[in-house]
């Protein structure tokens, strides 16, 4: 019997797969590394999933599932994909390892196709064509997983880390000879109550109102 005396199931198996990614990455990702994630023998872990592959193509349906629908029912598209953006990096800041397989899996699960239909589906009632709807979907995408990818990397996260970082590169920035840098970290990122999480928000909404502006019109990319 796996650990905490439950029986196991393939759910109990996708989520110890993603127990054992988030900590070493989707690579970590093996039968054998499962199985100690849930106390069992290998062996057992074939009476829920074939294999390793239907295991990676699981994980990335339930990453999938976690993340908000857009609501078909509210008045602004905008408002609805707004919604799904964040919590799509939200998710996706959870499980960094899931960006680079979620655009591999041949086998999509359910989940993942619901998701993708829903977001096809509000943006065509918005008016978008079917080639501009895949764009947007694309661009919009492409942002949330090179910020999610970006902010992974950054030396500061939390308001604090901030201003701690930002105040050392300050201490190296003679002012003549770098005078907007020194700008922007004195006016910008040491003011009070700066986040720079904000800037995702910022960016998100430069790429609807584009994409607003060519809502209905079938200019498609230039």
């Amino acid at each position: 019997m796996p650990r905490g005396s439950q029986p196991l199931s393939r759910e109990r198996v996708l989520d110890a797969a993603i127990r054992v990614a988030d900590r070493g990455g989707a690579e970590s990702i093996s039968m054998r590394r499962v199985a100690q994630e849930l106390g069992v023998e290998a062996m057992s872990l074939y009476h829920h999933v074939p294999n390793k592959e239907a295991i990676l193509d699981g994980v990335v349906d339930a990453v999938f599932a976690a993340i908000d629908l857009p609501d078909p029912g509210r008045v602004d598209w905008r408002d609805a994909i707004r919604v799904r953006a964040h919590s799509a990096r939200q998710v996706l800041s959870q499980h960094r390892w899931a960006l680079g397989l979620m655009d591999s899996r041949r086998n999509p699960g359910p989940a993942t196709l619901h998701h993708h239909d829903a977001v096809l589906g509000v943006l065509k009632a918005a008016g978008f064509t079917l080639a501009d709807a895949s764009h947007a979907v694309s661009v919009i995408d492409s942002y949330i997983g090179g910020y999610v990818l970006q902010e992974a990397n950054l030396p500061a996260a939390t308001p604090a880390d901030v201003e701690d970082v930002a105040s050392d590169i300050l201490e190296r920035l003679p002012a003549d000879r770098y005078p907007h840098l020194r700008e922007l970290i004195t006016d910008h990122a040491l003011r009070p109550g700066y986040d720079h999480t904000g800037e995702f928000t910022y960016g998100l909404d430069l790429i609807l109102d584009a994409l607003e502006a060519r809502r209905g019109s079938g200019q498609g990319p230039r």
